[in-house]
């Protein structure tokens, strides 16, 4: 099975980083043109193509909603995180809520069309080797998203895991976030089996896994408990992962 993988992972490479080259001008011409409208249908489409090319490695994204989920109010969804692939169906499917990562500086360092738009979205990048600087770009971030009534999005891993076992929450970024949404929610979010299509590293791909992404219901935040809701949203982000088969 690994044999295949070799050359459906130069296709998928070819196919994927076309797209970010050809998308990157059209996202400065929709920003520096159009405005955001335009820039979030491009970023929204470019996700859309980008989760549909994991087709071609024989991975299937399926997306999958408990409850509905607020559109009037400040969100914080918060999910374990396993790949870089967990990224574009996140977007597409998470559409209708415009979400604003919290993401690491590097990500801002001239990566076609991933740059760009996380540079004109709203988004925030944190330096992780100077966490006393990530506090108060944290806190301008819940304040927006609170003003605004906007979403965020912050994986508290930290880091992806690699072997599907997730890590232990970091709090510190959630909970300086969660302080000024108290009009928000917090939206658990559960990913499974991406980190397989890395399995062997970049190169080659890991193929034909199911790869699914499931919102829990929303959690409205409570200021004056926000250590224990940070608990209760971990256990349940970590109840429905489904860990590596040791055997």
């Amino acid at each position: 099975m690994k044999i295949l993988s070799y050359p459906l992972s130069v296709l998928h490479y070819l196919i994927f980083g076309s797209l970010l080259l050809i998308f990157h001008p059209l996202q400065w011409i929709a920003i520096h043109c159009f405005g955001h409208r335009t820039h979030k249908a491009i970023v929204d489409f470019l996700t859309l193509v980008l989760t549909r090319v994991l087709l071609l490695t024989g991975n299937l994204v399926i997306f999958r909603k408990k409850v509905a989920i607020p559109k009037d109010a400040p969100l914080i969804f918060v999910a374990n995180h396993q790949s870089i692939y967990d990224i574009p169906p996140l977007i597409w499917y998470l559409r209708a809520h415009s979400v604003r990562f919290v993401g690491k500086k590097e990500l801002g360092g001239g990566i076609p069309s991933i740059t760009i738009n996380l540079r004109h979205n709203g988004s925030v990048l944190i330096d992780r080797k100077r966490p006393q600087d990530a506090v108060p770009q944290l806190e301008a971030f819940g304040k927006d998203l609170e003003a605004k009534c906007e979403a965020g999005l912050i994986f508290p891993e930290g880091t992806r895991s690699r072997n599907g076992v997730p890590k232990p929450f970091k709090t510190k970024g959630l909970e300086s976030i969660l302080k000024y949404m108290p009009n928000g929610y917090i939206v658990p979010v559960t990913i499974n089996n991406s980190w397989k299509i890395l399995r062997y590293g970049q190169f080659p791909l890991g193929i034909f896994n199911r790869v699914t992404f499931t919102t829990h219901a929303p959690i409205k935040i409570d200021p004056n408990a926000i250590e224990e809701q940070m608990a209760a949203v971990e256990a349940i982000v970590k109840s429905e992962i489904i860990l590596p088969n040791r055997d």
